[in-house]
């Protein structure tokens, strides 16, 4: 959400125009396909974290802007709320230690980092949902010091022309209302690029789809939010609620949510970016003067502007990315999943998961999108997030079972060979897949030590849920600075 918007009002000829305007984008998209225009040369794979600032009683702080100050690096910014912000870590191959140089820069990031936001009296979090959340944290007033995030909670707003309705039923439920969008701000993500070429786009999104579910139960992080346990990773239906445009009628006519995992099979990358224009009308109608066409013909590498600036609002879990990089243009897959942390290792082995894997199924025989529905990859992904590492899930040929199951016999050996694919070091891979083999063996993820965690404070210290909660995070805290894999961590 870095994109800068001026624009404080939009005028209905506004909306007119910039409709216009983003049909002509996609079409000049096509024809850059057609005429395959793309840098395919050295694929490259990225890394994005969002965070969390909390204060000395474990509570989010309002302090991003004076955060960034002290940090004084480009790679960070802001995020939606007062208490959030993102690293952008710079993009690598993952040829030899390239894993290896992910972990380390971000390490190296995230220390230096946090020594400076301790300096005005904040620290970061890396965690999917931070449990001392309350209420009064996300209101309007809380959203971060930007136009394009001030304009999205009105646009949204307008749409909906009511307040939000947040209802989630986990382990326990909750049901709240929220008159801005900074229930979103809540959910903070891990997000991994990898750039791919036109013409293998469309396999390496239909497997990340396939596979999304196994992610999100493995790497669950987010199980608890306003005080309730609710999914093992509640982060998703809590962000597919709080950015959902449409009121009750709209739902109940199928109109589809901005939040969405997608409803088939791709053979094109232009399917998923012809889906946002036919789908989706514009939050943010913002138009560039370039004309896409204009630049096309003489020669030059169009920006796109407003094609990547809806994409932007389509809030896609494996989101299709163009992009332009020092005059050439290219393809990427943006794998929105995982919810961040709990340390920098868990996220640099979940990362060699995802790449290892897929590969794997993007480059097999027989594709396995071809030997299961569209459905039973949502229902996967659906079924992922509620129960966590202890789901079950569906798989061609196998059935049901569970997912921990699935990883051991099946999606680790695939991952391994992935791996080998981008000529990953074996001693890198074997440590790093090693940490998610020993994750499905333990049973043990960041989700279910916060909640036995919790449990235990409850039960054994006779701790409130208000204490225990801040208890919980003062010792993931301590854990996420050890950089031991969750696996590893001790209920105290």
């Amino acid at each position: 959400m870095s994109e800068h918007v001026g624009v404080l009002t939009f005028s209905r000829e506004d909306r007119v125009r910039y409709r216009d305007k983003v049909r002509r984008c996609l079409d000049v998209f096509a024809e850059m396909l057609r005429e395959s225009r793309f840098d395919t040369d050295r694929p490259m794979t990225g890394l994005e974290l969002e965070l969390n600032l909390v204060d000395a009683g474990r509570l989010p702080t309002m302090r991003n802007a004076e955060v960034l100050a002290a940090i004084a690096d480009p790679s960070f910014q802001t995020e939606l709320g007062q208490f959030n912000l993102e690293i952008n870590v710079a993009p690598r191959r993952l040829a030899g230690t390239g894993l290896a140089a992910f972990e380390e820069s971000v390490r190296a990031s995230l220390n230096a980092a946090d020594r400076a936001a301790r300096g005005v009296g904040a620290q970061l979090v890396m965690i999917g949902i931070l449990p001392t959340l309350r209420p009064e944290h996300l209101t309007a007033g809380t959203l971060s010091a930007s136009p394009r995030y001030q304009q999205l909670n009105e646009q949204i707003f307008a749409a909906r022309g009511e307040d939000l309705r947040i209802s989630i039923n986990g382990v326990e439920r909750l049901a709240v209302t929220a008159d801005a969008i900074t229930p979103e701000a809540a959910c903070t993500s891990t997000q991994f690029h990898l750039q791919v070429s036109p013409a293998q786009f469309a396999d390496y999104w239909n497997a990340a789809q396939v596979i999304a579910g196994c992610q999100v139960a493995l790497g669950a992080n987010s199980p608890l939010f306003f005080g309730r346990e609710l999914w093992r990773e509640t982060r998703i239906p809590l962000f597919q609620q709080a950015t959902d445009t449409r009121a009750e009628e709209i739902k109940a006519q199928g109109v589809r949510p901005r939040v969405w995992f997608g409803e088939r099979w791709i053979t094109s990358v232009f399917d998923l970016f012809e889906e946002n224009v036919r789908y989706f009308p514009a939050l943010l109608p913002v138009c560039d003067p370039e004309d896409p066409a204009t630049a096309l013909a003489s020669g030059d590498v169009p920006k796109l502007a407003e094609l990547r600036l809806h994409n932007g609002t389509v809030y896609r879990w494996n989101r299709p990315v163009y992009d332009v990089l020092r005059g050439r243009p290219h393809l990427r897959v943006e794998n929105r999943v995982l919810p961040a942390g709990p340390t920098v290792l868990d996220t640099i082995a979940n990362g060699a998961f995802y790449f290892g894997l897929v590969r794997a199924l993007a480059e097999a025989d027989r594709p396995l999108w071809s030997q299961m529905s569209f459905s039973a990859a949502e229902e996967n992904f659906v079924t992922g997030a509620r129960h966590g590492i202890d789901a079950h899930v569906f798989w061609p040929g196998l059935g049901y079972l569970p997912v921990t199951e699935l990883v051991l016999r099946r999606l680790l050996p695939l991952a391994h060979h992935g791996l080998d694919r981008w000529g990953v070091d074996p001693a890198e891979r074997d440590r790093l897949l090693g940490i998610i083999e020993q994750r499905c063996l333990t049973g043990r993820n960041g989700a279910s030590w916060q909640v036995a965690t919790l449990h235990r404070l409850e039960s054994a210290d006779h701790l409130d849920r208000p204490a225990a909660l801040r208890e919980v995070v003062r010792h993931y805290v301590e854990l996420m600075h050890s950089n031991r894999p969750v696996h590893e961590w001790p209920i105290p």
